[in-house]
């Protein structure tokens, strides 16, 4: 074994790969006969471009088209390659990253989603996607979308028709199989006649536009086996080359064996934001997906929240150095990586980490990631450089600077808060008497998509002089 170039980068980066005297060498990789063909269809990590943290439930058709050009001239060359619009592109007034209760969304005859034309005016006339994919295309890259899990409440109330099939939408929705965080679908029942049919016609008219890539949402947390399969089994009809992720998570690592025959790649956890503790937990979970990661098949860590984020509103809240250990550990643990920035506002630091070709290659062009070791806030992972005996290595140390906070020193910590916590919140009543600094700390309780968003209430010190709110401090 040889290790080579090896340079000691402090804090939160990590030592950048070590590269072989051969240079950069070619992508391997091979299909045995009785891998899923799919597997062929992602062979190494999908890297593209997704609309979620930029935009949310907003993002329009020129948007999209002025991301696509970015990233045909400043990517493209670099493997990135997918461009994906995210959720509500069917609800004509979604406007933020909440969605509207009883929105009412656009569908054709059959109860299928199709594109609000005021957001995406290529698809007047029933064009759908077509369009904006054949745009898409004629640049060299790729077209995704996401779906929501199962079938449009409306579609079930109005008993819409399936296609190709005597059957309803109301015949085959399971209406207690909800999402909890979005209420648009009923969950299907595949057990009924009808249901697989309707999936079927879903992903055909997918395959129409020229999809190359679908993210379907409520699927992976909790685990929708049936539904999986048969959103599998619609795909694989179509005939056309369809990546599938899921989302969101945490997908159950005791479903690593399902998934893995079923999916392109699956999201290890919640949505994924810039903060620290959610980065620092993704390392205990990437190493927990490991025997399920394999060309074809991918653990996802979720998106890269770089750059300008939010509708404009936010630069990412990561650190420089917190910024390279999320390139790093991404790319050692071969995570997809999808850019969430708004890539019209990319600064010259944000380029450059999504232009290092040589970080880019370990994700890319190994094998074998793995964890080496974990003690004492350092972790160390390596992997293959195929067709060497030579090694990639990333070494990382999470350690808290001295003076930095711990949990051990609280004087109050509450269990996981989420959506599901009984008045979605905690109450805090503790005595700091002889205090003179108080912090408030929000963690990652690594409960799967329970909810990230995190407000104090009215936080308020007692004092001998009367009530101090922190807010408006």
């Amino acid at each position: 074994m040889k290790l080579k170039n090896i340079c000691v980068v402090k804090l939160r980066q990590f030592l950048f790969p070590i590269l072989t005297s051969a240079g950069l060498l070619a992508s391997f990789g091979f299909v045995r006969a009785a891998d899923p063909a799919f597997w062929s269809w992602a062979q190494t990590p999908p890297m593209g471009w997704n609309s979620w943290d930029g935009f949310a439930t907003t993002v329009t058709e020129a948007q999209t088209r002025a991301h696509v050009d970015v990233m045909a001239q400043k990517l493209h060359q670099y493997g990135w390659e997918y461009i994906v619009v995210d959720i509500q592109w069917y609800e004509p007034l979604a406007n933020s990253f909440d969605y509207r209760k009883d929105a009412k969304l656009e569908m054709d005859e059959w109860g299928r989603l199709v594109p609000a034309t005021n957001k995406f005016p290529s698809a007047i006339g029933g064009k759908g996607f077509k369009p904006l994919a054949d745009y898409i295309h004629s640049l060299g890259l790729k077209f995704g979308v996401h779906l929501m899990r199962g079938i449009l409440r409306q579609a079930v109330a109005a008993k819409t028709p399936i296609k190709g099939t005597s059957y309803t939408a109301a015949d085959i929705a399971d209406t207690k199989s909800l999402c909890f965080w979005n209420g648009d679908m009923y969950g299907v029942d595949m057990s009924k006649p009808g249901a697989q049919e309707y999936y079927n016609s879903v992903f055909e008219m997918f395959a129409s536009w020229g999809l190359d890539f679908v993210k379907v949402d409520d699927l992976s947390a909790p685990y929708h086996k049936a539904e999986i399969e048969g959103i599998r089994k619609a795909i694989d009809h179509t005939g056309r080359a369809i990546v599938f992720s899921t989302s969101p998570g945490a997908t159950p690592v005791s479903e690593g064996a399902h998934i893995r025959t079923h999916a392109n790649m699956w999201r290890i956890s919640g949505d994924f934001w810039d903060n620290w503790p959610q980065l620092f937990s993704q390392f205990d979970r990437l190493r927990d997906w490991t025997p399920f990661r394999a060309p074809g098949h991918f653990p996802d860590a979720d998106m890269l929240p770089l750059g300008v984020l939010q509708m404009g509103k936010n630069k990412t809240h990561y650190s420089r150095d917190e910024q390279f250990t999320l390139m790093s550990l991404w790319s050692i643990a071969r995570s997809p990586l999808m850019i969430g920035a708004d890539l019209t506002k990319l600064d010259d630091f944000t380029l450059s980490l999504l232009t290092n070709d040589e970080v880019i290659t370990v994700n890319q062009n190994s094998s074998n990631n793995r964890e080496l070791f974990h003690r004492d806030g350092f972790y160390g992972w390596v992997a293959d450089v195929p067709g060497s005996a030579d090694k990639y290595l990333a070494l990382f140390n999470t350690r808290a600077k001295p003076g930095e906070l711990s949990a051990d020193r609280a004087i109050f910590q509450s269990p996981p808060i989420s959506r599901r916590t009984p008045e979605r919140g905690m109450k805090i009543d503790e005595d700091v008497t002889g205090a003179s600094k108080l912090f408030l700390v929000v963690d990652d309780g690594r409960g799967g998509n329970g909810g990230e968003d995190i407000v104090w209430s009215e936080p308020t010190l007692i004092t001998t002089n009367g009530s101090i709110k922190l807010s408006q401090k």
